[in-house]
């Protein structure tokens, strides 16, 4: 609580890396729920507007190196959840 977590996502793809290329996190609350985007890369990173997590989302993955990590700052215990990491390289999937 308090310090900044990285939420590490790591990817390979047999496609070249283009600017074609999404990364979507998405959360669910612990207690289940709607799950809602937090954040979303495509050739630039576009964190959330809205939400519990506007203004705490930042990017530091490297889609060159197979990296789509973010970092969330000042989490709470109600940020408590599943977090998931969805990366498309077309065609690759």
């Amino acid at each position: 609580v308090g310090e900044q977590v990285l939420l590490k996502c790591s990817f390979r793809s047999s496609s070249p890396i283009t600017e074609s290329l999404l990364v979507d996190w998405t959360y669910r609350p612990l207690a289940g729920g709607q799950m809602e985007t937090v954040f979303h890369y495509q050739s630039v990173p576009h964190p959330t507007t809205v939400g519990k997590f506007k203004d705490r989302i930042s990017w530091v993955g490297n889609v060159a190196n197979g990296d789509a990590s973010i970092a969330i700052q000042s989490p709470a215990l109600s940020d408590n959840g599943t977090f998931i990491c969805s990366v498309r390289n077309p065609p690759d999937v």
